[in-house]
């Protein structure tokens, strides 16, 4: 396939993707990624660069500093990327996963990265702030998911998959639903995640309350491309107020991800470039594994639809990328 014929939607990954290290070897080698983090230190006030790559204070994993991390990651990311790469075709939509919906919208230029940055400092420290209980994935379709979160005082906050299913709720609550879950679907495991509370359930509407003079406040403009809702599950609209509603909507309901991917899906999107984050147990990012990679290949195998994943989460696999489109 010629680079001409790639419709591109760049994705990027949300919370639980930060690890140690992380944008180390972009900082190291490139002066594009050096002032990308440069200028986020100087908006968030304090050393970024050492909460990322040293985290000498164990802060990386505490949502308010893991959320400006992330995107400034993401945006060194595709910073690199644009640089390196010779010829590249222009993505047609770009799609986030919960944080990650932040950086889809500065790739589109509808926020700035600046502005973007203080929003998502402002979000984390919500969110660390009121968060409450925890998160438990579940392989579970969301029909079969709904009636034991309801049961036991629990939210959907995540939709990945078509059995794959984020619930949050108190740890008591969570704890009688995985023992209810075990006995029901004895062959269907459930993992709980590391969060600060239980995120886009209703336990995070205090957060919002507070986020939305934050968000009222905040410089928004027409994207250049689509961009994707995780509230929806569609495409933004291009006015300021509807994207601020639904960002704010974001922070308390289900991120529709498999809402988000059919979208694109039927929209024609046949190549996903991942940008920043990382999975995985390697003491450097070059060993690092992306962390939307298995889904977005799930969901179209799932959809039968054939479709191009390449990665751009560090200097290696971005080379590799900008040398696919080069060789197209």
């Amino acid at each position: 396939m010629s680079a001409d014929h790639h419709r591109v939607m760049y994705v990027f990954p949300g919370q639980g993707s930060q690890y140690k290290g992380m944008g180390s070897d972009l900082y190291r080698d490139y002066a594009s990624a050096r002032r990308i983090y440069d200028q986020a230190s100087e908006v968030l006030g304090y050393d970024i660069v050492r909460v990322s790559f040293e985290d000498p204070d164990n802060q990386l994993d505490l949502t308010r500093f893991t959320q400006p991390a992330l995107l400034t990651h993401h945006v060194a990311c595709l910073e690199v990327y644009r640089e390196v790469a010779e010829k590249i075709p222009v993505p047609v939509a770009a799609a986030g996963h919960s944080l990650g919906e932040y950086t889809a919208l500065v790739a589109a230029e509808a926020v700035s990265f600046e502005g973007a940055l203080r929003l998502v400092q402002k979000r984390g420290e919500l969110m660390g702030e009121y968060g409450e209980g925890g998160m438990l994935a579940m392989a579970l379709d969301i029909d079969s998911a709904r009636p034991l979160a309801d049961k036991h005082y629990c939210g959907i906050g995540s939709h990945n998959l078509p059995e794959q299913t984020v619930v949050g709720g108190t740890d008591e609550d969570m704890d009688a639903l995985a023992k209810e879950a075990t006995e029901l679907f004895p062959r269907r495991r459930s993992v709980p995640l590391k969060t600060e509370g239980a995120f886009h359930t209703y336990f995070m509407v205090t957060a919002a309350r507070h986020f939305r003079s934050i968000l009222d406040a905040a410089d928004f403009a027409a994207p250049n491309i689509r961009v994707l809702s995780n509230y929806t599950g569609d495409y933004h609209d291009s006015d300021a107020a509807g994207i601020k509603s639904r960002l704010f909507f974001q922070l308390f309901n289900t991120v529709n991800w498999v809402g988000c991917l059919q979208t694109a899906i039927n929209d024609g999107i046949n190549t996903f470039v991942e940008f920043g984050g990382g999975i995985g147990r390697s003491e450097t990012p070059d060993g690092m594994r992306p962390n939307l990679e298995s889904i977005l290949k799930k969901t179209c195998r799932i959809s039968d639809h054939e479709a191009t994943y390449l990665p751009a989460i560090n200097c290696r696999t971005i080379g590799t990328t900008a040398q696919f489109f080069a060789d197209a």
